[in-house]
């Protein structure tokens, strides 16, 4: 009993340590892909867009770049649940809006339970998807008139500059590797192979 009980308090000190080491490494490169992602997004909408049609930057967005230049190992960071669930949780809003505009306290809800199944369903669980299914029966005006526009811009144009930006900063160190699976992993090895070789 002593032995297991010491034991189990080394295991619980080498945890602890391991969680509390801070790696500023990791911390500036996230802080680059964040604000290079977001910031990329911010300009677009600032200088190419109307002020009228000012919605290219989604709250959402937010939530995805804490996972994606964050925690880039989390299976709900991969580039098939970044953009998949960003775009079935914006087409599902969508149309639960077309088919129950004014009843929020039933299209909010309705929107995000559906979009959290669509999501399991196909494999592409992303948290911040529920909240772009919200943003789509809750926001009126602007996205409201989008309609399924909403799908195209901004959601998955920006879902793809995010992602583009997470490409380059999680694979610019030996450190990281984004995304994890070995089939991006070839894809990408065989590019920058072959740009070294020209």
């Amino acid at each position: 009993m002593k032995k297991t009980f010491k034991r189990t308090l080394r295991v619980s000190k080498y945890v602890i340590y391991k969680e509390t080491l801070v790696d500023y490494k990791e911390f500036f490169w996230s802080f680059l892909g964040a604000f290079f992602g977001i910031g990329l997004i911010a300009f677009l909408q600032s200088h190419y867009l109307l002020q009228q049609e000012n919605v290219f930057l989604i709250g959402s967005f937010g939530a995805s770049s804490v996972l994606i230049y964050g925690a880039i190992q989390s299976p709900l960071a991969q580039p098939r649940n970044l953009v998949g669930g960003h775009v079935i949780s914006a087409i599902v809003g969508v149309t639960v809006y077309q088919i129950v505009p004014d009843i929020l306290w039933l299209s909010a809800p309705l929107a995000v339970a559906f979009s959290i199944i669509l999501m399991q369903y196909t494999k592409t669980l992303h948290p911040p998807g529920g909240a772009t299914a919200l943003i789509a029966v809750t926001s009126p005006g602007k996205i409201a008139d989008l309609g399924y526009w909403y799908v195209l811009s901004p959601v998955l144009s920006g879902c793809i500059i995010l992602l583009l930006v997470a490409l380059f900063f999680n694979n610019i160190t030996k450190n990281r590797s984004y995304p994890t699976s070995s089939r991006w992993k070839r894809l990408l090895h065989k590019k920058h192979k072959h740009s070294l070789k020209n």
